[in-house]
């Protein structure tokens, strides 16, 4: 039987509060009109490089007291100039996983959580296009489903009859930008910790998280001045008298941090399925969540496209390990 993990209810619970403080942090600079997204996106990034290094000075990280056990030593990585540069494309795809994601939540995020639903739909393109790695038969078989709640949930009742597309399209663009580049960090991150040298340099996998957000950080930082320079003087101004701004943006950026870190951390602990049904559940709560906290009902569309997609998610996770359960009971 499935269970989830102590350490994994709080994963969950921390991403939920990272959406609303996320929307909080938005609303305060003025929503997505306002020009500031690509600014509150990067200066969360900006929280998780100041928390990172925090934890090397200290040589402490706290975050396994979320699961209620004794905290990890974190010395500073050995890594070398080489080590770095190869990371430099997983900070660049979760630079860019980050900045789509604001976005996308900053455009609707309801439909912009059904959209990020559909990330393994576009993981296994991508594993399939660039890295030789096509879904199993029965995987495949469930990526029709997922792409079909999306549409779904896309659909809007017309007054005169019948049903015409209607959905934020920031939410979905960015939305599936999001996946996509979610899934090319995720690629590359694992291969870059299947070379045993830099693994051992890196110390674990604390360690590399904590410069992949340094990194994502640094590369936002010109795109940031790039598109919304101009407006950052602004920002500035805004968060030295916004008490909401400060603590949203604060809070937002702490929460990303310990939610990835502990993802990483539930994987290792109970393994990958286990975490993909969490993972599936956790959908589910943000979506109630964030429609309480935006005081925005899903639409009948909206809640039977989430299901069908969030269901077609559950079963891409687990049908390879329940197919080959049942084989292993046969024999």
């Amino acid at each position: 039987m499935l269970q989830m993990t102590p350490r994994a209810q709080r994963r969950y619970a921390g991403n939920t509060k990272y959406n609303e403080y996320n929307k909080g942090a938005l609303d305060a600079v003025g929503g997505k009109t306002a020009g500031m997204t690509m600014t509150v996106s990067t200066m969360q990034l900006g929280v998780c490089a100041l928390y990172a290094l925090i934890l090397w000075v200290i040589g402490l990280n706290p975050v396994k007291l979320c699961g209620f056990q004794a905290p990890d030593k974190q010395a500073l990585p050995k890594s070398t100039k080489d080590d770095i540069i190869k990371t430099v494309p997983v900070g660049f795809c979760a630079a860019a996983a980050h900045s789509s994601s604001v976005f996308a939540l900053g455009g609707d995020p309801l439909f912009g959580q059904i959209v990020k639903a559909g990330e393994p739909v576009m993981s296994a393109i991508v594993n399939t296009l660039f890295y030789g790695k096509p879904p199993s038969v029965l995987k495949a078989a469930c990526l029709p489903i997922i792409v079909g709640g999306v549409m779904f949930a896309s659909l809007k009742k017309q007054a005169e009859g019948g049903y015409a597309l209607k959905f934020d399209m920031t939410a979905l663009q960015f939305g599936l930008l999001a996946n996509c580049f979610a899934a090319f960090k995720g690629s590359e991150s694992k291969k870059l910790m299947t070379d045993p040298g830099i693994k051992k340099r890196y110390g674990g996998v604390g360690n590399q998280y904590a410069v992949t957000e340094i990194l994502a950080f640094l590369i936002s930082l010109p795109v940031m001045f790039l598109t919304e320079g101009a407006k950052f003087g602004e920002f500035i101004e805004l968060f030295k008298t916004s008490s909401d701004l400060q603590f949203n943006l604060v809070m937002s950026g702490m929460m990303f941090y310990l939610y990835n870190e502990l993802a990483t951390m539930t994987i290792k602990a109970t393994g990958a399925v286990t975490a993909s049904v969490a993972n599936t559940a956790k959908r589910v709560i943000v979506l109630v969540y964030m429609a309480m906290v935006t005081g925005k009902a899903l639409t009948d569309e909206q809640k039977i496209g989430a299901a069908v997609a969030i269901g077609g998610v559950l079963l891409y996770s687990v049908i390879d390990d329940l197919f080959a359960s049942k084989k292993t009971k046969t024999k």
